[in-house]
Parts: structure tokens; sequence; C-alpha cells
């Protein structure tokens, strides 16, 4: 195990390369099991829930062969083999594998899905969404079995605005009998990402990235080559950098249009940002504003963004709110913060940020991916040293994380922790 080492007080300058979208691959990897021969996804982020979907495809029978930040996919021999336990309760995103195999084999057994503890986020809609296509699920022993003689198009209304069901009942609705009308679908870019290789596979959807997305089922899809977008979670994260330490930082492969509500904070707060076709630039200035922060589905400020946010409204002026409308339990990292000399105070579902303040160096833990990149940016403002444990978190969606920051300026570092540093977390 290790932590991460962070000295701050280090101006960030130069040019960041953003990697593929994590919220993306987590999804393109298990719709490749729906083709019968070899699929290509181009660009990958190298991160831990990439290489842990990797062994999940290897353990129901592909062959996965990874090439730099290639992976090519041979699902031509994979069977409906149970994942009840193991590697699927080390990542969220492992319920998309329930969408694929029914789509493909029409049944599957899938371990309850494991990732950040955010608070409740049920996988409900999914299921109604599966039931209404003609499965029968059942929740026995901690996993949900998932059966169905044939799938048959249906149309479906989503309760709640959400990218897991949207995109879940895609990858199921593919192979149904007939057409499929998913209405109030979540409209990410992600969800457009998977469609276009879903469509590229041979599959008929139309509508993806709008509230109502259509798909006429096939009987087969295909191989296929795909590259995929460019994660706006990252690119946002340095966004957020360069606007807290930045002396001119250029973030490259970026579409900016993703990262619209983003953009147009920073600039009420006062931050220098400039856009290109693929590029953002962005310069710290030594006054910002308070400003106040509503996260929304997409293109609403993204829930992601929301923590590292947080630790950069600790350096305007005067007292900014912010309010998570998607996911309760977002707030942990404010304790943290508080040990940095944050001035925050969490009500409810909004986080009431007092600026500015000078953080300091501490110890402290990520509690989830996003907690863990906000006390990142929280480190590189401080004064002193910041040790930041929970480093498993980032690893998850940050690929290459210290040398893209070293490489602008940064002085950062991992060590190992000490035995009984390794006791003290476990006993946490």
């Amino acid at each position: 195990m290790e932590k991460l080492m962070i000295a701050g007080g280090y101006p960030l300058k130069g040019t960041v390369r953003v990697s593929g979208a994590k919220n993306s691959a987590v999804a393109l990897i298990p719709a490749t099991i729906l083709a019968d021969s070899p699929v290509t996804i181009e660009g990958l982020p190298d991160i831990s829930d990439v290489r842990i979907l990797k062994g999940l495809l290897e353990e129901i029978g592909g062959k996965v062969h990874i090439t730099e930040n290639d992976m090519t996919v041979d699902p031509s021999t994979m069977i409906s083999m149970p994942l009840p336990n193991g590697k699927v309760k080390k990542l969220r995103a492992s319920y998309y594998l329930m969408g694929a195999m029914l789509g493909r084999f029409k049944k599957a057994v899938i371990g309850l899905p494991g990732g950040c503890h955010l608070g409740p986020r049920p996988i409900d809609q999914h299921i109604k969404g599966f039931e209404a296509l003609g499965a029968k699920v059942s929740n026995e022993q901690g996993a949900i079995y998932l059966r169905a003689d044939e799938l048959k198009g249906a149309r479906i209304y989503l309760d709640v605005v959400s990218v897991g069901a949207t995109i879940n009942i895609m990858l199921a609705a593919v192979r149904a009998k007939g057409r499929t009308i998913i209405e109030n679908a979540a409209k990410e870019p992600e969800i457009i990402d998977v469609a276009t290789l879903l469509t590229n596979m041979g599959a008929k959807i139309k509508g993806a990235g709008t509230d109502i997305i259509r798909i006429d089922g096939v009987d087969t899809l295909h191989g296929c080559r795909h590259t995929i977008i460019p994660d706006r979670i990252e690119a946002g994260t340095y966004i957020i950098l360069g606007a807290a330490v930045g002396e001119g930082v250029i973030i490259d492969n970026v579409i900016p249009q993703h990262l619209e509500s983003l953009i147009a904070k920073l600039r009420e707060m006062g931050v220098i940002v400039e856009t290109k076709d693929d590029q953002v630039y962005v310069h710290s200035v030594p006054k910002m504003k308070a400003v106040d922060i509503k996260t929304l589905v997409y293109p609403g400020f993204p829930t992601d963004l929301q923590q590292p946010l947080t630790s950069l409204l600790t350096k305007s002026e005067g007292t900014s709110m912010v309010t998570d409308t998607i996911y309760s339990a977002r707030f942990k990292h404010t304790d943290e913060l508080r040990r940095m000399n944050a001035s925050i105070k969490v009500e409810g579902r909004t986080a009431v940020i007092h600026g500015p303040v000078k953080l300091t160096g501490a110890k402290v833990k990520a509690s989830d991916l996003r907690a863990g990149a906000a006390l990142v940016v929280a480190g590189l403002m401080a004064d002193g040293v910041t040790e930041v444990t929970g480093l498993e978190h980032i690893d998850r969606g940050y690929s290459h994380m210290v040398e893209k920051l070293n490489g602008l300026g940064a002085t950062i570092w991992r060590e190992s922790l000490t035995q009984e540093e390794i006791e003290q977390t476990k006993n946490a």
C-alpha cells in the first residue's frame, strides 16, 4: 500500500494530455461481450478499473490483449459464467456486465457492484428496464440473477435520470427483438460514446445524447475499432488545478463543449480560461470571487467535479455554497479539508465554504475517487507537505497522475506505507 506525498507551493506550467474517459471505458469494455468477433477500443486510460474489467472478461472466457492504451477483445469463446463475487465487488460499473451478458446470453449472475461509497445508488432503474425487456430478476445471496427466454423491445420510462441505467438498458436492448424506446434517458457524452461503439458493431440506435433513445434490436453484432472520447472529468480536474496554482497550463485532448458548465463558473470566479478546438488554457489569478454551485445531470455542473472545485473555493473571497443534488454523501472530503485549515460547514446536501484561507499540509485520507482529486488540489495549494492515503481510489480514475503533475512542475511522489500506517488504515 502507498500514500501520496504533495509538497505545496509549486506553480504549474506547461501542457498536460488528458487520457480516455474512465466513465466510457467501464461501459465500452463490457459492451464488447455483445459482438461475435474481435473488438478493439483505442485510447483507454491506464487505470485499475480497466484492468479489473479485463480480468472479468477473461474469467468468462474472453481473449483480451492490451497494447499500450488499446484493448482488443475476442468475445467469441465467452460463456455465461456466474460472477457472484471477486472482482465485481471492486468497481461500481461491474453492473454493465448485467446488460451485456443478458443481451448476448439471455442470462447472467452478477454480484452486487462495489466502487466508491457515495450513499445510496440503487440499481432499481436498471432492473426495471431489464424486466420491461422480458427478464426475470432476483436477488439471491448477494448476487443479481437475470434470466430471459427472449428479450423483446419495450417502452421504458426512467423515473430518475440515470447514466448507468440508460447504458445498461441500451446494452440489453440492442439484441432484443423489436423496438425499445428509453424515455427520460441521460444525455452524458459517455452515452453517445457507447452508442457510437454499438452502432459501429451493427446496432441500430437513434437519439443518443437526447432524452429519448430509440433502439431497433438486431440478431448479431460484429467486431470493429473504436476510439474512446477524452475524459471530461480528468480534464476538468486539471483545469481546476490550473485555476488553483497554474501559471499558464494547457490541457490537451479535450472536448471543451463537454465542460461548459465548469468553464462558465471559473470565469465567473475571475479565472483566466481560454478554449480552442481540443485544448483549454487556464491561468490562476491572485483574487477569486466566491460562487454558488449546484450539481445537476448533464449538461449541468457535474457531481464528479464538485469535490475538486470545493478545494479551489477555499481560495475565493467571500462565502460559496456547493449543493450536490446527485449524491448526498459526497462531502466526506470536507472533514479532510478542515484538517488543512479550510473553513467549511456541511448542512444537508450543501457545503458552505468561507474564504479565502491559507491551507496547510496535513495527513488526510481519500474516501473516494473524486475526494482524492480534491485532496490533490488542496495539497498543491497548501503550505508544507500533505500526505494522502486511500491512494487506491485515485488510481481507479486518474491515469499516471503523479507523472502528469510532475511534468507541469509539481513536487509530488508516492511512498510505501509503514506497517503501523497500514494497521491504522485498516482500523479507520
